[in-house]
């Protein structure tokens, strides 16, 4: 999987204004950045003569044992913050949480705004810092912070940091898994889908047809993973149903069809070649040739790129006022164009 990066720099009278394409996981209202940006423009309309003065006040703060970080010095200097400001902000989130728990009372959770805040400066390395400080125990125990920690990683290609596609991520994945499965938790789709997808790529083809058994099964991402798990333990045979379903809902007129990858469809015929039986070759090209005559095989995309189609808010209309804020919806793949002050 690659990642394109294109820089374009624009010089204004009075800064740098930098765009970034980047690939992402998440649209920025996902992730709650277009509610942080709205925050960090009021903290900057608030702070017009003062912010200077006040990262200087919270550099003393930090490097005296006698003062106190409080919640608001945190919320003002994370929300005003540059990239000169991040190693500021790092001591400050280190003394804040180390501080006595009992002479904080507010409520106010900073882990996911730490986040947007690298997020938005585009700070992978500092990001991972902070995150795996033992000093910030606790800090990021919240889902979001993860996710939002993960689309930063994702968007600078730093796999390796994911845990992602490797025999230590599945392991990692796996161990999850079970913590949840013996909580009664039961992950969403997205998740499942991730999973399944990393274990066919380990050679694990048992556990990603396990850990789709709690979905819906006329989910394109689900009906693929299960067919290509099946082609990889050789039940080439099981894959035959799954394959005919499509066929018994769709017909040639309808446009939103249920469709198989080609690449789906080139598992299981490297299964059937390995079984050398020619009964089941024939029934397999038969299937084959009336899913492609019918246009029910996809080659426009992979399950890789439908699994890393990014996850954005639904469209608020009078139909689903109300109902869930997020959910999946499939758009192009392609780079976003990210843009701050440097």
């Amino acid at each position: 999987r690659s990642c394109f990066y294109s820089n374009l720099r624009i010089i204004t009278p009075s800064n740098y204004l930098t765009l970034t394409q980047v690939k992402t996981l998440y649209s920025p209202a996902t992730l709650g950045i277009d509610g942080f940006l709205l925050s960090r423009k009021r903290s900057k309309e608030q702070f017009t003569n003062y912010a200077d003065k006040f990262r200087s006040k919270m550099n003393e703060f930090v490097s005296s044992k006698d003062t106190m970080i409080f919640t608001e010095d945190l919320k003002n200097m994370i929300h005003l913050a540059e990239p000169t400001d991040l190693e500021l902000i790092l001591n400050m989130i280190q003394k804040f949480n180390s501080q006595n728990t009992e002479l904080r009372f507010g409520s106010y959770v900073f882990g996911p705004v730490v986040m947007r805040m690298f997020h938005f400066l585009d700070a992978p390395k500092e990001a991972l810092q902070c995150f795996h400080d033992p000093k910030n125990e606790g800090f990021f125990d919240q889902m979001i912070s993860h996710q939002i920690l993960l689309d930063l990683l994702y968007s600078h290609e730093m796999y390796d940091e994911m845990y992602q596609n490797t025999p230590k991520s599945l392991e990692y994945a796996s161990k999850l898994w079970s913590d949840m499965a013996s909580t009664g938790s039961v992950p969403v789709r997205r998740a499942c889908t991730f999973f399944a997808g990393l274990a066919l790529k380990q050679g694990a083809p048992h556990i990603a047809m396990e850990s789709i058994t709690s979905q819906k099964q006329h989910y394109v991402s689900i009906r693929n993973i299960k067919v290509m798990a099946l082609a990889d333990m050789g039940r080439v045979e099981d894959t035959f149903p799954v394959l005919k379903s499509v066929m018994e809902i769709d017909s040639p007129a309808q446009s939103d069809k249920h469709t198989f990858f080609e690449e789906a469809i080139e598992r299981v015929r490297t299964a059937v070649e390995k079984l050398n039986n020619k009964d089941v070759k024939k029934k397999f090209d038969e299937i084959a040739y009336a899913l492609k005559d019918r246009g029910l095989i996809d080659s426009s995309k992979t399950l890789d790129q439908l699994l890393n189609m990014e996850i954005d808010r639904p469209r608020i209309t009078d139909q689903n006022r109300g109902q869930s804020n997020f959910s999946q919806r499939r758009v192009q793949l392609g780079p976003r164009h990210k843009k701050r002050i440097v």
